[in-house]
């Protein structure tokens, strides 16, 4: 078999076109890249990157807890400890995505072709909150009780409440532990591609280093004409 015919064989297998998507998706060299621009030693940069690990963790322990079930965290000491660190971990999510959020609003990281970028990352804030919103009605407590009755008219004088019912148990874990999480990691898996396909925002003034770079060398060649 020529090399030509082996090169054939291999475009048409199914891991080469997997390749060829994902290279498509983000280019090779840009899902973990070894260098960054300057600018990205700034703070701000690291709020984004902290929201995503503490999701992680909140998937972890969300899983731990509908493996236990409903009420395990209630009657075993070691279920109190996932409860909690469930709950500390989403409280650290939302901390770390609303100064990201604000952060990047103040930046205007639509910039640059990025507003897709933007959008889905606003859209995982509000999925999140409905995915928060429903966590709270399934703690089977005091607090859940009170939330539910309270939110209850509230739904209902929207026209929502025959579609989204409150009070229905079964109903707000299925959102919780399967429709809105699963919102949520499609719109956060959306906006990663996107910031490792059209790179993180600079700041004001500041040029991306693909562009600098381009502009530099221009502005050689120019030189040698003159």
């Amino acid at each position: 078999m020529s090399a030509a015919e082996e090169q054939a064989g291999e475009n048409r297998s199914w891991s080469s076109a997997v390749v060829r998507w994902v290279s498509g998706l983000v280019p090779r060299g840009q899902w973990l890249p070894d260098r960054q621009p300057g600018y990205v030693a700034s703070w701000i940069y690291v709020f984004g990157v902290s929201a995503l690990a503490s999701l992680v963790l909140v998937i972890a322990s969300g899983l731990v807890l509908t493996v236990g079930g409903v009420t395990w965290w209630h009657t075993s000491s070691l279920g109190h400890f996932v409860n909690s660190l469930h709950l500390w971990s989403v409280e650290f999510f939302f901390a770390t995505m609303v100064i990201h959020l604000w952060g990047k609003f103040v930046m205007a990281s639509w910039r640059g072709g990025r507003g897709l970028t933007w959008l889905t990352g606003a859209f995982s804030f509000f999925v999140s909150i409905g995915t928060a919103f429903t966590g709270y009605l399934i703690q089977t407590n005091f607090d859940s009780q009170w939330i539910s009755t309270q939110a209850k008219d509230g739904l209902n004088s929207t026209g929502v409440g025959s579609q989204f019912n409150v009070m229905d148990f079964g109903q707000m874990v299925l959102y919780h532990v399967a429709l809105l999480p699963l919102g949520v990691l499609v719109m956060v898996g959306l906006h990663v591609v996107l910031v490792r396909r059209r790179g993180v925002v600079p700041p004001f003034g500041a040029e991306p280093p693909a562009e600098a770079g381009v502009e530099a060398v221009s502005g050689s060649s120019e030189g040698g004409v003159k």
